[in-house]
């Protein structure tokens, strides 16, 4: 349930930081709670993941796109992800997950969160490849498309090397779960 309440949270509290712009990073605060925590008392593999949604979700949310999305029978969808673990999130520590929308190619969005300890160190970083997909054209939308629909006027940058490496791991891995040699 506690899942719920940080979402809830989340929602009741995104206009309180304005609207989300390309660029930007979208920042939450946590505390690891109980429910969190693994038999080593510190925050756990999948509570990053599930952190990482929230703060997905505030972007989607405050930029518009939740919103665009339903009136175009659209769905932002998760492609995939990649994590890291360099320092333990304790029980009862606060820290904050800031989010961001690194770049596009395409139909991919890359994203990054990091989670952030009060002293400023990162814990922990997780990058995703999302898209927007169109159900009834059946097809992802190119996000330049999106992007022009949420009025605004931005150009992707091109992804670093690591950003490349982390697409064409993320395309290995889909072929590889689909059968295809």
């Amino acid at each position: 349930m506690y899942v719920w309440g940080r979402m809830a949270r989340m929602a009741a509290t995104a206009r309180s930081r304005g609207p989300y712009r390309m660029g930007e990073e979208s920042r939450l605060a946590f505390r690891c709670l109980p429910t969190d925590v693994d038999t080593n008392l510190h925050l756990n593999n999948a509570r990053y993941m599930m952190l990482a949604d929230i703060g997905r979700i505030d972007i989607f949310l405050r930029a518009g796109l939740l919103g665009l999305a339903r009136r175009n029978g659209w769905a932002p969808m998760m492609g995939g992800l990649q994590s890291v673990y360099v320092r333990e999130i304790r029980l009862w520590k606060r820290f904050e997950v800031v989010s961001t929308v690194e770049t596009w190619e395409d139909t991919q969005v890359i994203g990054r969160h990091r989670f952030v300890l009060e002293n400023g160190e990162t814990a922990a970083l997780v990058m995703t490849t999302a898209g927007v997909y169109d159900f009834k054209n059946r097809r992802f939308v190119p996000i330049d498309a999106i992007v022009a629909e949420l009025g605004a006027r931005i150009a992707p940058r091109p992804p670093s090397e690591e950003e490349r490496i982390f697409m064409a791991s993320h395309a290995g891995l889909r072929k590889l779960a689909k059968g295809r040699d």
